[in-house]
């Protein structure tokens, strides 16, 4: 198959080097470092063991009309990132390409074929002016849950820290030869992908800790087994999955999982830093909407109270704030910097001409 790859970072990357070395072409769509790293050497793979792997035989482009139609197109980026990337997405479809969105969170096509009050309604929280509706239409998504955890050492090199589980589905929950296809891909890459029935249940068993672990984990700088294991934090996770169990109960959800086992899982992956808070350290816009602001959008839907999710909400918001303020105030030093260091130019002397 055809796979594009729009963002190869920590996923992105991972997922579009699997697919690669299992022999699918892909190309990715990616621009600055990255796109130097890959063009050059491949994309490379570093493994919990240490074991290193570099698919050489991948593209990379930041001209979407050079990718061409696609079979597969595989959205990598994160959900604040999709407005800015859907106008161009369209470049990459022929008649059947199908989409896979991997962002965490609550997608922007929630309400598409879900039925009910609610059906068709845009999530204002992920996408606000309705351009990810626009340029990526649903009717070509196939939803996927992302749980291998995984970070971007340098451009072009990604560590594997552990999972393989990619649960993919229709939005209606149907069975058809296109998202078989993708499971089939995918498993052949390495991935455990399964079909579900349900995804929307499945991006809520992520999400009820993600709601949780990357906001506090951002404001604390602490990792995931941290949290678990500090009492307080610990019941403030509790806190905030109930609210959002509450939330999911009302719009038809049931979690297979009861909220300790979801805890423990948490725990067991360990120090791992959770995505928000990589994105933190590394003065990036951090994943809030999505994983946080969303939930709280669909609580006000539903007529849930959710007074510690809002609290956190209005807390990693603020640090966001705070963090980019940060970073204008460096732009506009380095930029006043520059000024006063460029060379003043010595005006030439005055000769006057003499007939």
């Amino acid at each position: 198959m055809k796979v594009a790859v729009i963002g190869a970072g920590a996923i992105g990357g991972l997922v579009g080097a699997k697919l690669a070395l299992a022999g699918e072409e892909v190309t990715f769509l990616v621009r600055g470092a990255n796109l130097d790293a890959i063009g050059r050497n491949g994309i490379a793979v570093v493994g919990a063991d240490g074991q290193r792997e570099v698919a050489r035989n991948v593209a990379a482009t930041d001209d979407y009309g050079r990718a061409g139609p696609q079979d597969v197109v595989v959205l990598a980026v994160k959900a604040h990132q999709v407005d800015a990337v859907a106008n161009d997405v369209a470049r990459l479809f022929g008649p059947e390409t199908l989409v896979v969105t991997m962002q965490n969170g609550i997608p922007y096509w929630y309400f598409h074929k879900h039925g009910g009050a609610l059906e068709g309604r845009r999530v204002h929280s992920v996408d606000p002016h309705g351009a990810a509706g626009a340029g990526i239409p649903p009717h070509r998504v196939i939803g996927c849950v992302v749980y291998p955890a995984s970070e971007l050492l340098a451009p072009g090199v990604v560590q594997h820290v552990e999972g393989d589980r990619l649960p993919v589905g229709e939005l209606d929950g149907s069975s058809s030869a296109r998202v078989d296809r993708l499971s089939t891909a995918l498993t052949k890459a390495g991935f455990k992908a399964p079909v579900l029935d349900d995804i929307r249940a499945e991006i809520w068993l992520k999400l009820w800790g993600n709601l949780t672990f990357n906001p506090i984990s951002s404001l604390c700088g602490a990792t995931l087994v941290d949290i678990c294991r500090y009492a307080p934090s610990r019941g403030l996770a509790v806190a905030m999955m109930e609210e959002a169990q509450a939330v999911a109960g009302k719009l038809g959800i049931a979690f297979r999982v009861s909220l300790d086992k979801r805890i423990a899982g948490a725990e067991k992956v360990g120090r791992h830093k959770t995505s928000m808070l990589q994105d933190i350290e590394a003065g990036r816009a951090p994943e809030i909407d999505a994983l946080v602001g969303a939930v709280a959008e669909l609580a006000r839907l539903t007529g849930t109270p959710t007074p510690h999710i809002d609290a956190v909400l209005a807390l990693v918001k603020l640090q966001a704030r705070m963090l980019e303020e940060q970073r204008d105030a460096a732009r506009r030093g380095a930029t006043t910097d520059a000024h006063a260091a460029a060379p003043t130019a010595t005006p030439a002397p005055c000769t006057l001409a003499t007939a």
